[in-house]
């Protein structure tokens, strides 16, 4: 195994080695497959600027599927020994090709190398992230059209408010994560340019055609200016990032509300044994613990994106070893959502409203807003007066709760929700 910045002479001292390369051959393992395919790109780009022949360009390619099919098999690791994924690669093609594989580094640099590397992975996680929000957003839908007679409470101030339904609830959220999956189509347009060939962020006097390697790689447009390519990075990964929180703002605040809602307090929906864990000392215990340790995974994407712009930030322009510390947040952010948006979408199916329960808790005063505009709509009074009038009537008043949810049609209302309409927002993503 060679270091491809080994010189002739003593190398580091082992244990500065292994601080200095800490996780990154264990991160590298997400990359290594979108590594291969800019390699790939890279030396059609040097065949193209006279650096290889056809045929050395065919022998090439090839090793490079040997590479990606041994890796995906087992047969080829990424060591610590070998620092990255960009070592074991030029030692691969060079054990296989011999001086052949020496020139596949000819006009690059392991910094754009991992930056094409990221580009590329972030575009692959954001395309499986936005189908996720749009998946589960279908699903909150089903649950919706199912129980959108079912009233509910709807709480302000953590009191009761007015009126709503669970199929109003459950909306709500589903309309958060297409709004989500919209975000992430935006975040991948900004993203979406090409930084390989921008070398160590100095540009090369080989003639590698930048444009050429855009359209291999199917990235929308070329990041242009090589220094601008490295300063990029740790801004595009927080980009990034902020679409994952926002997914995971919508998952939190489904979390916290179900964790609430499910109580005995509340009692508003029945879990059943496929999405609950129990207590080692209390043997009646039904433990969300899935949707506590969704909540509290907000935190902690939240924190990884912080992480990522503490460490870039303020760096001064060009490579700094520092950025190799974003892969981790990164690559565990990523984890975390599509592993909650799969765990709600088990959630809901686990997850049925307590009918009886729920109106057993609809306090009378829930309707004194309705009251109010209702004496506005026949009585033609003034709303603030209405808004007094209704206060003193309020106690006495009896309703039923599917006529005043009927009633309530404008869009978006709980009579009106637009379920079609958003599951025609929701299948643009999928």
């Amino acid at each position: 195994m060679s270091k491809l910045w080994k010189k002739p002479g003593q190398g580091p001292n082992p244990a500065i080695e292994k601080y200095t390369v800490g996780s990154d051959y264990i991160f590298d393992r997400e990359l290594i497959l979108f590594d291969v395919r800019a390699s790939a790109a890279h030396a059609k780009a040097l065949q193209k600027a006279g650096i290889l022949t056809q045929q050395e360009l065919e022998r090439l390619e090839l090793a490079l599927r040997d590479l990606e099919k041994e890796f995906a098999d087992g047969k080829t690791e990424i060591k610590r020994e070998d620092e990255d994924c960009h070592t074991v690669i030029e030692n691969y093609l060079t054990e296989k090709l011999g001086d052949l594989g020496k020139k596949i580094h000819t006009g690059r640099s392991r910094n754009d190398q991992v930056l094409v590397a990221l580009r590329l992975y972030m575009k692959d996680r954001l395309f499986a992230i936005e189908r996720g929000c749009a998946e589960l957003a279908g699903r909150f839908l089903d649950f919706a059209e199912k129980y959108q007679d079912v009233a509910m409470p709807g709480y302000s101030h953590t009191q009761q408010a007015m009126l709503g339904s669970v199929g109003h609830y459950f909306s709500a959220y589903a309309e958060s994560l297409i709004d989500d999956a919209e975000f992430l189509v935006a975040i991948r347009k900004h993203i979406d340019k090409n930084p390989l060939g921008s070398a160590a962020g100095f540009g090369t006097a080989i003639p590698v055609d930048r444009e050429e390697t855009t359209k291999e790689l199917e990235f929308a447009a070329l990041q242009i200016n090589s220094l601008y390519c490295q300063n990029s990075r740790g801004k595009f990964e927080s980009a990034f990032l902020e679409g994952v929180v926002q997914v995971m703002m919508t998952l939190g605040k489904f979390a916290s509300d179900l964790i609430l809602f499910t109580s005995r307090e509340f009692d508003f929906f029945h879990a059943d044994d496929s999405i609950v864990t129990g207590s080692s000392i209390m043997p009646q215990k039904r433990n969300l613990d899935v949707l506590e340790i969704m909540r509290g995974n907000l935190s902690v994407v939240v924190a990884n994106q912080l992480a990522v712009k503490e460490i870039s930030k303020n760096l001064i322009s060009g490579y700094s070893r520092d950025l190799q510390l974003i892969k981790k947040p990164l690559f565990e952010s990523v984890d975390i959502v599509l592993g909650s948006l799969e765990a709600a979408k088990i959630v809901l199916r686990g997850l049925s409203p307590k009918k009886d329960s729920i109106a057993a808790k609809i306090q009378p005063d829930i309707y004194a807003a309705d009251i109010a505009n209702t004496l506005v709509l026949e009585k033609g009074i003034p709303f603030r007066d209405a808004y007094s009038e209704a206060l003193t009537t309020v106690a006495g008043h009896t309703a039923d709760p599917k006529k005043n949810l009927a009633s309530k049609t404008v869009v978006g209302s709980p009579g009106n929700l637009q379920i079609d309409a958003l599951r025609k927002r929701a299948a643009m993503h999928l």
